[in-house]
């Protein structure tokens, strides 16, 4: 009959049309959505909102401590109304450096272009260049009516370019360090004075051993940027650039700016009223914060979204990244690294699969998409940790992939639930007419056809159990146990028959027999089909038998027990559990027996204890008994595995020494018995003392029967009792 059944069943999966859910879908949303996002990433048309992105970070990074290595010295609009004039004069210049040398600084950094003579005091300022601390600055150009000079009585040497590059937004997120123009050199402001500062750490600029094209100071490696570096499509990568990484400090003279170096005023330092220890041994930059002379940048802390965010003013621009190239060589302070094309396209095509994946195997519209939302906190999560280290990781990207598959995956979904419905409500129809329980299965284990009879079988209607697993209707274990049959057919594709327990929703216990089988439809999908016969009455019938069976067995056990127990007693002593006279008797003759085929010595001892009769009489015959029994633990400590040691009666004990190859080793056993006996042995708040006196005989050398060693031994123990007990004496 169940192969007529099965045949129908084939038939009739083969004639409708289920849609499949398996993974080829999945793969199809995901490299579909990867694609274009990876396109789409490669146009450059994700690059503003992947800057969005790392600007943020920027400004939700914790503050770091604030900058002790540098301070700027502003000139701010105050400063600029008690002088009165713009440019310097030089006269107030020479002025400056000269008052600035006098704490000691380890460098000044002129951030204030001086090509040309500014009122008097030229030959005061010259003075004060000759100073070999004193960096100034330059703008360069390719073409020279750009370009500015840098002050003409300061040392070609001493003088860095101070260019900045700009992003297409406006902002400045790169530094640039070096810069050929024609065959000519130029260092950067910024590197000008981080290699001053560094020398006093005996840090030189070298190439790093990994890549001579790059640059190493210390404990950092500068990479070169590249065009298609972090969220760049085609940048300007012309000299030898880095990703900038910025600092977020505060200090208390810096509020409310994001960024910690102390400032100093101009007419401050003029009148005498800066403490020492602001300026001495560190880097002082002289520069422009004063909004009317509009030398000020736009950096990833001037996004909107920060409450008290601004512009950047360019000395503290040159501040950033002077400390950066420090910060790196001698305290390892992360750069700016970047993650390769092939790696950011696995990402992409990750987040894509993630999204497919979880709006495919979570039915629910609400779960599935709170689950991306959380997966879109967790990316962020992790990509904000790695920017910590200093990673930029393309999380807009990764983010567009992991929507783009979730709504792709939900237009699928859609269009295969409607082409479901249909199909399912014909086989609804046709599996009725089976008379036995039938179910059908999905590859995710969740009932999709039932027939009335399965229903009536478990005592659920079927809108309920539709669409539901064995987990929401069983105890876990026989769950548990369908889930692992249904596993089996569905991994090796084979039919499968297999008895097995069901309870239905009254509580009755059912024993069944299920064959389970896969089945095709006519678009591929695989479904599994269960067929069940109750087998509750012949299960009880071979429990009974298997009840009875185990009875006569239990009584067989039971028999053989006592008989185990009755021989032990037979052949130990009750008291030690040591063997008793009748078991040493049949081992002393197997050992001599077996020394007379292998050609070896068997020694015996008789052991009699000394002043037994007296813990007996004053500590009473329970202490007595006590005492035995610790003599004979030691006495098994003291053997091998292979020797006997049995108790004759009373307080005597005899040891059988086997295959022993010379009398010398029964007398060193006896003196580690009598150490062992001599012992104090605690008795509960009593300690007693007894001693022993052992006589030796020696097979083949005294006798070669058991008999006379057994009487040699005896004797030779009582020579020992005569001759002042705690010895061994040999026969």
């Amino acid at each position: 009959m169940r192969k007529h059944l099965d045949k129908r069943l084939r038939m009739l999966l083969l004639g409708i049309k289920l849609p499949s859910i398996k993974g080829k879908r999945e793969l199809l949303a995901t490299f579909g959505v990867a694609s274009c996002v990876i396109a789409l990433r490669s146009l450059g048309l994700l690059q503003s909102f992947e800057w969005a992105a790392w600007d943020r970070f920027f400004q939700m990074r914790s503050l770091e401590p604030a900058n002790e290595r540098i301070t700027i010295v502003e000139i701010d609009e105050p400063s600029l109304r008690s002088i009165g004039t713009w440019p310097l004069p030089d006269n107030l210049l020479a002025d400056l450096l000269t008052k600035l040398d006098r704490y000691q600084p380890r460098i000044i950094g002129l951030d204030i272009y001086r090509d040309l003579k500014v009122g008097n005091g030229r030959e005061e300022l010259a003075k004060a260049f000759t100073k070999k601390n004193i960096i100034g600055i330059e703008k360069l150009s390719q073409n020279q009516e750009q370009q500015v000079s840098p002050p003409e009585d300061l040392d070609k040497n001493r003088v860095g370019f101070n260019n900045v590059v700009l992003d297409a937004d406006g902002k400045v997120r790169r530094n640039l360090l070096y810069w050929h123009i024609g065959n000519q050199l130029h260092e950067s402001f910024s590197l000008k004075l981080a290699k001053e500062y560094l020398k006093f750490y005996q840090v030189t600029p070298k190439a790093s051993s990994n890549n001579p094209e790059y640059l190493q100071l210390g404990k950092a490696v500068f990479k070169r940027f590249q065009p298609s570096d972090g969220s760049y499509v085609g940048a300007d990568n012309k000299g030898y650039q880095i990703l900038a990484n910025f600092s977020s400090s505060s200090c208390e003279t810096c509020k409310p700016e994001p960024w910690g170096f102390r400032k100093i005023p101009l007419r401050e330092v003029l009148a005498d009223r800066v403490p020492e220890n602001w300026i001495r041994d560190r880097i002082i930059l002289i520069g422009s914060t004063a909004p009317s002379l509009q030398d000020y940048v736009q950096t990833p802390f001037s996004s909107p979204l920060m409450g008290s965010a601004r512009t950047m003013a360019g000395v503290e621009l040159q501040a950033h990244f002077t400390n950066e190239l420090i910060a790196a060589a001698l305290d390892g302070r992360p750069l700016i690294k970047v993650w390769s094309n092939p790696l950011e396209w696995l990402w992409i095509l990750v987040c894509a699969y993630l999204g497919a994946i979880t709006r495919w195997r979570i039915k629910s519209i609400t779960a599935s998409f709170a689950t991306i939302v959380s997966l879109c906190f967790l990316f962020a999560g992790c990509a904000f940790i790695l920017f910590l280290d200093g990673w930029w990781m393309p999380i807009v990207p990764g983010l567009l992939g992991l929507w783009g598959s979730t709504l792709v995956a939900t237009c699928q979904i859609a269009y295969i639930q409607d082409e479901f419905k249909r199909s399912k409500e014909f086989l609804h129809q046709v599996i009725n007419t089976i008379p036995d329980p039938v179910f059908v299965k999905n590859n995710k284990h969740e009932w999709i056809v039932l027939n009335e009879a399965y229903c009536n079988l478990i005592g659920y209607p079927k809108e309920v159990l539709l669409e539901k697993s064995d987990y929401n209707f069983f105890p876990k274990h026989q769950a548990d146990a369908f889930h692992a049959a249904d596993e089996q057919v569905l991994q090796t594709k084979q039919p499968h028959e297999i008895e097995e327990e069901l309870t239905d929703s009254r509580g009755n216990a059912y024993s069944i027999a299920t064959k389970r089988s896969l089945h095709k439809d006519a678009a591929g999908n695989y479904f599994l089909v269960g067929v069940i016969r109750d087998i509750t009455k012949r299960k009880q019938i071979e429990e009974d038998l298997k009840q009875t069976a185990a009875e006569l067995f239990r009584s067989n056990s039971e028999l053989k027990q006592r008989e185990d127990s009755l021989r032990y007693l037979a052949y130990h002593d009750p008291l030690t559990g040591l063997p008793n006279r009748k078991l040493f008797a049949e081992q002393l003759e197997e050992s001599l027996s077996w020394a007379k085929t292998n050609d070896l010595m068997v020694a015996l001892l008789f052991i009699d204890l000394d002043g037994f009769k007296q813990v007996n009489d004053t500590l009473g015959h329970e202490m007595g008994d006590r005492l035995l029994v610790t003599i004979a633990g030691r006495l098994n400590n003291i053997l091998r595995a292979s020797d006997t040691v049995a108790r004759l009666g009373g307080d005597e004990f005899t040891i059988i020494l086997r295959a022993i190859p010379k009398q010398d080793v029964a007398a060193r056993v006896a003196e580690k018995i009598l150490i062992a006996i001599a012992e104090p042995i605690t008795l509960e708040s009593n300690v007693a003392r007894v001693s022993a006196s052992i006589g030796i005989s020696i097979y083949p050398l005294n006798s070669q029967d058991t008999e006379t060693l057994i009487k040699q031994a005896d004797s030779a123990m009582y020579r020992a009792k005569h001759m002042g007990k705690n010895r061994y004496i040999f026969a």
